[in-house]
């Protein structure tokens, strides 16, 4: 199958809307189940009581827990109580921190202008990894796939967020558009999308962390095999991050719980 995401274009007025994009991936095996599964997850976060005065505190830890997660898939994984001491330095960490905590003044910004958001988290990402005049500038060939992506981004879909957080992370994950960093860009702008779309308002969930529990070498496979286009290997990854999804609701529920026993 052709991954839906193709160079957008401003729709001309008077013409009726065209068919939701990402409605055929709800069709592909496992899909809707793992969303819903997904969706059932996060709400029962949301329903914790800690949620109706403390969310921020959950998020913060969040933030962090999501970061050192995220560098971990990179091959770089520190001890959480090392990075919450403030005793790593390491570049990825350090970018993978910076982008995560960057996510709350961006939120506004994702759903109209994400080009703009995506530079300024590259420049995040990358600020000790690749030279100044690279930073938050994708490659060219990148282009026409990322006006594609910014459309969805951008636009109106009825299928669950969590798959289009699936696709935003797949997306740029796969094309790679930076050179540097681009696997911290897609877990950022995938956890800020899903944050903006309602799958998790607060914040307060570690899909990050829900990765590394699936494991290193199952993420890189199915990102493989998303990256091919097959409807096997969408699928497939689509179903991943819905898991991956419910384990970082899992995550953002122990958080809560740690911080009512203080």
């Amino acid at each position: 199958m052709t991954i839906p995401v193709r160079p957008g274009a401003a729709r001309p007025a008077g013409r009726p809307a065209a068919a939701d994009p990402l409605a055929p991936l709800l069709d592909l095996p496992g899909v809707r189940d793992a969303a819903e599964a997904a969706r059932t997850g996060i709400d029962r976060l949301l329903r914790h009581r800690l949620m109706r005065n403390r969310s921020a505190e959950v998020s913060t830890e969040s933030a962090l827990r999501g970061a050192r997660a995220s560098a971990a898939l990179e091959g770089v994984d520190v001890p959480l109580a090392d990075l919450r001491a403030g005793q790593v330095d390491d570049p990825v960490v350090q970018g993978a921190l910076r982008a995560s905590v960057a996510l709350g003044s961006v939120q506004d910004t994702w759903t109209r202008a994400p080009g703009q958001v995506l530079a300024r988290l590259h420049v995040l990402a990358a600020a000790d990894l690749a030279d100044r005049a690279d930073l938050g500038r994708p490659a060219a060939p990148a282009g026409p796939r990322l006006g594609g992506l910014f459309s969805l981004v951008t636009g109106e879909s009825a299928v669950p967020a969590v798959v289009l957080t699936a696709v935003v992370h797949g997306e740029l994950a796969a094309v790679a558009p930076f050179g540097t960093a681009d696997g911290v860009v897609a877990r950022a702008a995938a956890r800020l999308t899903g944050i903006t779309r309602g799958l998790d308002p607060k914040a307060v969930s570690v899909p990050e962390v829900g990765f590394v529990e699936l494991g290193r070498e199952e993420y890189a496979r199915v990102l493989a095999g998303y990256a091919s286009g097959q409807p096997d290997g969408v699928a497939a990854w689509l179903v991943h991050c819905c898991r991956a999804t419910e384990h970082g609701a899992l995550e953002g529920l122990a958080i809560a719980e740690a911080l009512l026993r203080g």
